[in-house]
């Protein structure tokens, strides 16, 4: 997605990588997982006192989900050899899985967006992949079109998507150009939904917001009866932003409310910074086991992919704690936690690597309180 020169090298050497990235995934654990319908969430009294903070272990490879030598095979089936992102959602029961720019081999075929359901949700198994959305020929289909006119839309980017009111509904930001590292310019924002479990995409017509908002990229949550939006603005280094809207009102941005650090108010230019800078790609999800709400993000300046924690959307939250390093893992960003489970032990994500390989791979990290809580047993 943001090295796009790199990626015909990046695919002739991913073959040559594969097998060293695959003996990283990590053994299976037991316990039961399960999916929710939209990943609603207990409704938080954002008043409740903060539990024990809780403390992330480095991260490891369960699965390779993309490219040749993937346990999807995805270069066969769908002649996606390389692509970016997996955020996820749960559409009528079925976890899908959306990715960014997708190329066959040597950089062809591009599509700037594909999506894939997930024949098994539960993450300790790999997720393997039980259809993309395809085209006539049977490759994957590219959902919404980008005009590929560098300086007005050069590619069309969803930033995350959800499940509301019985449809899908994709957030893109259509990119105009791309900068230096960790910078790209975004024409403005918008969404996308499907009526058919995302066989077909339209783009509204007035779900559109102008670059500068601060919700050029998007984390979206459902909890009880809102839908929260978790926004950051083009590029890597801005900080945070939240909003809130009805499911049935998403297509309406009239309908967004904006926290802007003591209340909700209806506009969107009062939005207040929830985390400093500097953020990329993220996403946010609730942990019942921990009551907590988890971020994680990609810090450009760190290299890393860092959690943050908070007793409530609206925070406080935590200070990062790095999860992966470029170190380890060059050219990582784009962490998107597995949505519908509930986070205990382990929290499960998938990560995006533009070197050596350009794919998308399952990561998990154990997650525990810093401090363990004290069992407390009623006598008779």
């Amino acid at each position: 997605m943001f090295k796009k020169f790199a990626i015909s090298l990046t695919l002739l050497m991913s073959l040559a990588t594969c097998d060293n990235e695959m003996n990283a995934i990590s053994s299976r654990d037991a316990g039961q997982i399960a999916i929710s319908s939209m990943m609603v969430l207990p409704p938080m009294d954002e008043s409740s006192p903060a539990t024990s903070d809780l403390r992330v272990s480095p991260a490891e490879v369960v699965a390779q989900l993309t490219g040749a030598a993937s346990m999807n095979a995805t270069a066969d089936r769908w002649n996606v050899h390389g692509t970016d992102l997996g955020h996820m959602f749960v559409h009528n029961d079925d976890l899908y899985m959306m990715f960014g720019d997708t190329y066959g081999p040597d950089g062809g075929d591009w599509r700037s967006n594909v999506l894939a359901r997930i024949a098994d949700p539960d993450p300790r198994n790999g997720f393997s992949f039980a259809a993309m959305t395809e085209a006539a020929d049977g490759t994957a289909a590219e959902l919404v079109a980008a005009s590929r006119v560098p300086g007005f839309e050069w590619t069309v980017i969803p930033t995350n998507a959800i499940s509301a009111a019985g449809q899908m509904v994709m957030h893109y930001m259509s990119v105009r150009m791309w900068g230096e590292d960790d910078r790209w310019y975004v024409r403005r924002s918008g969404l996308a939904s499907s009526d058919d479990n995302g066989q077909t995409w339209t783009r509204s017509k007035t779900a559109i917001w102008p670059a500068g908002t601060g919700f050029e990229q998007v984390a979206y949550v459902a909890d009880g009866d809102m839908i929260y939006v978790f926004g950051i603005p083009q590029g890597r280094f801005g900080a945070a932003k939240l909003g809130r809207v009805a499911p049935d009102a998403m297509l309406n941005p009239a309908s967004y409310e904006y926290w802007n650090g003591t209340r909700w108010v209806s506009n969107i230019r009062a939005a207040a910074d929830i985390v400093p800078p500097s953020i990329g790609e993220l996403s946010v999800a609730w942990s019942a086991a921990h009551q907590r709400w988890l971020m994680m993000y990609y810090e450009p300046n760190l290299r890393a992919i860092v959690l943050r924690q908070s007793p409530a959307p609206t925070g406080p939250w935590s200070d990062m704690q790095i999860v992966a390093d470029s170190r380890d893992y060059p050219g990582l960003y784009a962490p998107y936690i597995v949505p519908g489970t509930d986070i205990d032990s382990e929290v499960y994500f998938t990560m995006s690597r533009w070197k050596p390989l350009y794919n998308v791979f399952l990561m998990k990290a154990r997650i525990e309180p810093e401090t363990p809580a004290i069992s407390v047993r009623a006598t008779e």
